[in-house]
């Protein structure tokens, strides 16, 4: 399984794609950061991010996407920014009806450290140590976007299979539909 993390932000938003399946060594495939400028408009910033992560999926292709789900903060400018980073890779995915799970913070440093409080140097460290890496993915904007990546490897399995079993039912809600005859903008690219 091939997953695409997504740590979302405005002026960092970091990308990490880890391959491998539960109880199996993971191998890192890429890591990077999209920066947009905070003092540009918002429309550009959202563009640039929607095409730094177009072009991720292009190039990764992965079976899914896990989104660090958006969790209240007391800057309420801080949370819509990374509500709306986090719409626009929902919705790059589900234009390709790629299977996107939202995980909270805590969810993945509990997945990755055994500890859902653990702070970003931790979560970096055992990101590292899982993927034998030599150096620690930075900024942590990386290092988190990995460690989405892992978390949804190790955890998604059995979410997907749930998610499969649903569709299979004709669940509501089981599966992103898009209409008949629906061409992703950047196909045939």
């Amino acid at each position: 399984m091939r997953v695409m993390g997504v740590d979302p932000g405005l002026t960092r938003c970091g990308l990490g794609a880890v391959e491998g399946r539960p109880g199996a060594a993971l191998r890192m495939v890429a890591v990077g950061v999209v920066r947009t400028p905070a003092d540009d408009d918002i429309g550009a910033r959202l563009v640039a991010i929607e095409a730094e992560i177009e072009r991720w999926l292009d190039e990764i292709r992965p079976d899914a996407v896990a989104v660090e789900r958006v969790f209240a903060q007391h800057n309420v400018r801080t949370v819509m920014g990374t509500a709306q980073a986090s719409a626009v890779a929902i919705t790059c995915a589900a234009r390709r009806g790629l299977p996107v799970a939202l995980h909270t913070p805590s969810e993945v440093k509990a997945a990755i450290t055994g500890n859902g409080n653990a702070d970003k140097k931790q979560v970096g460290t055992m990101v590292t140590r899982v993927l034998r890496l030599d150096a620690m993915p930075k900024p942590a904007d990386a290092a988190d976007a990995l460690a989405l990546a892992i978390c949804h490897v190790w955890r998604g399995g059995a979410q997907n299979r749930l998610a499969q079993a649903l569709a299979r039912r004709g669940a509501p809600g089981a599966a992103v539909t898009l209409p008949p005859g629906y061409r992703h903008p950047g196909a045939g690219r």
